[in-house]
């Protein structure tokens, strides 16, 4: 009988990647845990292994030198590697979820899960079958494609903007009136108001929250 093909646990934490590890090794699996230092660390292990299956936690920490390792970046390139993803998260953001299975992970398991769960999630994804409700799967990559499509839009508006209209959108976001606007650049109220139109204008909306909101969604703020 040939040899099973390797699954491999991608996790900043030591205590659920080992676990999983062992246990998948006491059934009988070629499992390994893989602590994670760089993302180029990962991939590169990835690339010296005959391709099976992957266990990726999509937040990994931060590498040697502080940079965020996001685990969402590494599904694409490692099923291209011919790796089948198993995506763990424990975040609540979905889109990150959906972004990963647009990428091709194969299937998404909560990591609060308890841990008699996430090892069948795992056995099923060997045997190439999905633990996830039907059409869950559609809606996380259907919400991840539509917050594409508004992040675009909206910095598509916002590049419309000329660099002045952009520091006038920053003051007002920053709680500053048009007044206050006009002295910090020395020019007339009407002046600033004028610009603040124009904003108004290039974003589509019919107020300045409408704008501050749009800004700060944009900033991440």
């Amino acid at each position: 009988m040939s040899a099973p093909s390797p699954i491999l646990i991608i996790d900043d934490h030591e205590l659920v990647g080992s676990a999983l590890a062992l246990n998948l090794r006491a059934e009988g699996e070629d499992a390994t845990f893989q602590p994670v230092r760089t993302a180029a660390g990962v991939l590169e292990h990835a690339r010296r292994s005959a391709p099976g299956m992957i266990v990726l936690d999509l937040d990994l920490g931060r590498d040697p030198d502080g940079n965020r390792i996001d685990g969402v970046r590494l599904v694409g390139p490692l099923v291209e590697l011919g790796w089948r993803v198993v995506i763990l998260s424990g975040s609540s953001d979905a889109g990150r979820v959906g972004a990963a299975l647009d990428a091709g992970g194969f299937v998404f398991v909560p990591k609060n899960a308890p841990f008699p769960a996430l090892l069948n999630a795992i056995r099923e994804a060997r045997a190439g079958r999905s633990v996830m409700p039907p059409g869950r799967r559609e809606q996380f990559i259907a919400l991840y494609r539509d917050r594409e499509t508004e992040r675009r839009d909206l910095h598509d508006k916002l590049g419309k903007l000329t660099q002045r209209e952009r520091e006038v959108l920053a003051l007002l976001a920053g709680g500053k009136r048009a007044q206050a606007v006009a002295d910090h650049f020395v020019v007339s109220l009407a002046t600033v108001r004028t610009q603040i139109r124009a904003v108004l204008t290039k974003l589509e909306v019919g107020s300045q929250l409408e704008a501050v909101a749009l800004y700060r969604k944009a900033a991440g703020i």
